[in-house]
């Protein structure tokens, strides 16, 4: 069974920091784009980042040179380095993956194959 456990979320002052990791079990790594979404309350869940196999990198308009998405194919971990974090940031941020041997990066919500559970981001102003 394909698991992402998503971890690191909780609640920060705006202009503070936070990493996301998601731990990814059962997967060949290397042949899954990873990808970090979010959904504030009342709103659609939204694609944040992604990383291909290769390091091919999406990053929403929204979050450029704030988020730094990264992954340890060793571990089979993908990070979400979150800075200078806004009130607006705050959501529960999903982990997912999305199956690709040809390495093409996909960021999309309809291209994911699987998804973590969830973790919740707070930042207070």
């Amino acid at each position: 069974q394909v698991r992402l456990v998503e971890s690191g979320g909780g609640l920060v002052q705006a202009g503070d920091s936070l990493r996301l990791s998601c731990a990814t079990s059962r997967l060949t790594f290397s042949r899954y784009i990873k990808g970090w979404f979010r959904q504030a309350p009342g709103k659609e869940r939204e694609s944040v980042a992604a990383i291909s196999g290769s390091g091919d990198i999406y990053y929403a308009e929204s979050v450029k040179g704030r988020f730094t998405i990264s992954r340890d194919n060793a571990e089979n971990t993908v990070y979400l380095q979150m800075n200078s974090l806004k009130p607006e940031d705050t959501a529960v941020y999903y982990c997912a993956a999305a199956y690709s041997p040809t390495g093409r990066l996909k960021y999309n919500e309809y291209e994911m194959n699987y998804w973590g559970q969830g973790t919740q981001v707070t930042v207070s102003s």
